[in-house]
């Protein structure tokens, strides 16, 4: 069994962590949780976050907030 992510298998990680960072995003900036997906899913962070190659799916939701508010 690999545990190695790639691009493969990398969409199996991104649900988590656009939850955490629509729930904080909603909260913070007192917006629907639609609107906080919308927010997420049309970023540059995301698009970048979906890329492994980037690496940035190890980060947290603190710092994918701080990513993606900027």
């Amino acid at each position: 069994m690999s545990l190695d992510i790639n691009q493969d298998n990398l969409y199996l990680l991104l649900p988590s962590k656009v939850a955490w960072l629509a729930d904080m995003l909603s909260e913070d900036k007192n917006i629907s949780i639609v609107e906080a997906m919308r927010m997420i899913y049309s970023s540059d962070t995301y698009k970048q976050l979906e890329k492994e190659t980037t690496k940035m799916w190890h980060l947290g939701p603190v710092a994918l907030y701080q990513e993606i508010d900027r």
